[in-house]
């Protein structure tokens, strides 16, 4: 069981900059494969409906690195340098259904300028907007 204050959204962003750099450096592996091959830009005009399916992958590859990191150590790499842990009311490992819940929402609360990040500064419980709905928690963890 992991308990400790919540985050604040500094943390947070910083954590996020960190997984941004190592996802585009997934990103382009990714890009790379249909780019050599077919010696063409992955556009719509160039490739038809497989550029649907590109976007589709790497989708499913941002998706998949925050699902898998959620639910095996409830941290990403940005987390970790950055000590935070992804948890659930009780302080457990969160489960696929709860990192899947976390994951949409956080789009959300992202997306607009972060204010459902920074809802965090208004919740009784220093909880963001995503934090809330999915019923998780993100949790700074001690030096220790």
């Amino acid at each position: 069981m992991i308990s400790g204050p919540s985050a604040g959204f500094g943390r947070r962003f910083a954590a996020l900059v960190y997984d941004v750099f190592l996802l585009t450096a997934v990103l382009m592996v990714i890009t790379f494969i249909p780019v050599i091959i077919t010696d063409k830009p992955v556009l719509y005009e160039t490739q038809g409906a497989w550029a649907y399916v590109y976007r589709g992958v790497l989708c499913a590859a941002i998706a998949g690195y925050y699902l898998l990191n959620w639910t095996r150590s409830g941290q990403t790499l940005g987390m970790r340098a950055w000590r935070l842990r992804a948890v659930t009311p009780q302080g457990e490992r969160l489960g696929w259904r709860a990192a899947a819940l976390r994951f949409a929402w956080g789009i959300i609360a992202w997306a607009p300028a972060a204010l459902g990040v920074l809802w965090l500064y208004f919740d009784d419980e220093h909880l963001a907007l995503h934090d809330r709905l999915s019923r998780t928690r993100m949790v700074r963890l001690s030096r220790a």
